[in-house]
């Protein structure tokens, strides 16, 4: 086979918890992530030439290094030249349905389906691991998006624990078209105003990391117990993100007052998901969301949480 299709689903954050400085420069997070059906369709193939080429249906996404998906597939050049010499280059085609620039790991599920997709593609046989590991040189969120389901996620949010994957959780998920939001100004401006609050020692960043793995919401996710999972929901980055982009904040309390269950900002915004009891409540949560709106720019999406990552489409 020359050519491969692959389901990329979106990820968001139920716990996001902002523990210290690591000596990369990089934070110190203890995460609870979550993969949901709305997905990139990424469709890869074999070209007679050496080269790369991306092809993107959405006109904000870049299509040159400075893509993901590019670097992803240059690191497979770079890491297998004598299999990239034997079959060539690659041509990848996104098809975007996950919102840009929406905090959802967009960028980071279509690198990791690359990297899929490039081991199918060549016959590498890289094991999941393999590939994580190749993931956590791109991006901190890539791991996770080969492997998706449910996990905790600590160090940078490339160490990964899995957790039993949640079932028949419905979700709004909201975000303006034209908003973004920095992810480096997000934890730059949380290490600015709350950094006096960070552990400093090495040794208690570990403690206070593994710490998740025994917190209320694991034990929610366990018992597959919506409500409660709700209840726990925590974004540290709400901080510094909701005071300083009103709209953000306008559509966590638009979404409070329809009835959820919970609501929260996942990431770094500027994205917004809000849990519902069943698929009809979220679709009439996302009508009540609509009415009070009245905003051409904000989309919303009735999405699910899944049990898998990167999948070949049948």
């Amino acid at each position: 086979m020359h050519s491969y299709t692959l389901i990329a689903p979106a990820k968001i954050n139920l716990y996001l918890e902002i523990i210290g400085d690591r000596a990369d420069n990089y934070h110190e997070l203890a995460m609870i992530l979550q993969s949901i059906d709305l997905a990139d369709e990424i469709e890869l193939g074999s070209i007679s030439t050496d080269t790369i080429r991306v092809h993107c249906n959405h006109p904000q996404v870049p299509t040159d290094q400075s893509n993901l998906a590019y670097r992803a597939a240059e690191l497979m050049t770079t890491q297998f030249p004598n299999t990239f010499a034997k079959y060539g280059g690659v041509e990848i085609t996104i098809t975007k349905r996950i919102p840009v620039a929406a905090g959802l790991a967009g960028g980071s599920t279509n690198a990791a389906a690359v990297l899929v997709g490039i081991n199918l593609l060549w016959k590498l046989g890289l094991t999941q691991s393999e590939l994580e590991e190749l993931g956590a040189t791109l991006g901190s969120d890539v791991p996770f998006c080969v492997a998706g389901g449910t996990a905790i996620a600590t160090g940078r949010g490339e160490q990964l624990s899995p957790l039993a994957s949640l079932n028949n959780i419905y979700i709004v998920l909201g975000k303006y078209k034209s908003l973004e939001v920095s992810t480096p100004w997000a934890y730059k401006s949380y290490r600015e105003e709350f950094g006096d609050s960070y552990v400093r020692d090495s040794d208690n960043l570990a403690v206070r990391a593994s710490a998740v793995h025994s917190g209320e919401m694991v034990k929610a996710i366990l018992h597959q117990d919506a409500k409660e999972i709700a209840k726990k929901l925590h974004n540290d980055l709400e901080k510094v993100v909701l005071p300083a982009y009103p709209q953000v904040l306008q559509l966590r309390e638009t979404f409070a007052s329809a009835g959820v269950l919970g609501t929260m900002m996942s990431g770094s915004g500027p994205s917004v998901f809000a849990l519902c009891e069943s698929q009809e409540h979220a679709e009439e949560v996302k009508l009540q969301v609509r009415s009070a709106t009245k905003n051409d720019d904000l989309e919303l999406f009735v999405t699910q949480a899944i049990a898998h990552g990167i999948q070949i489409a049948f």
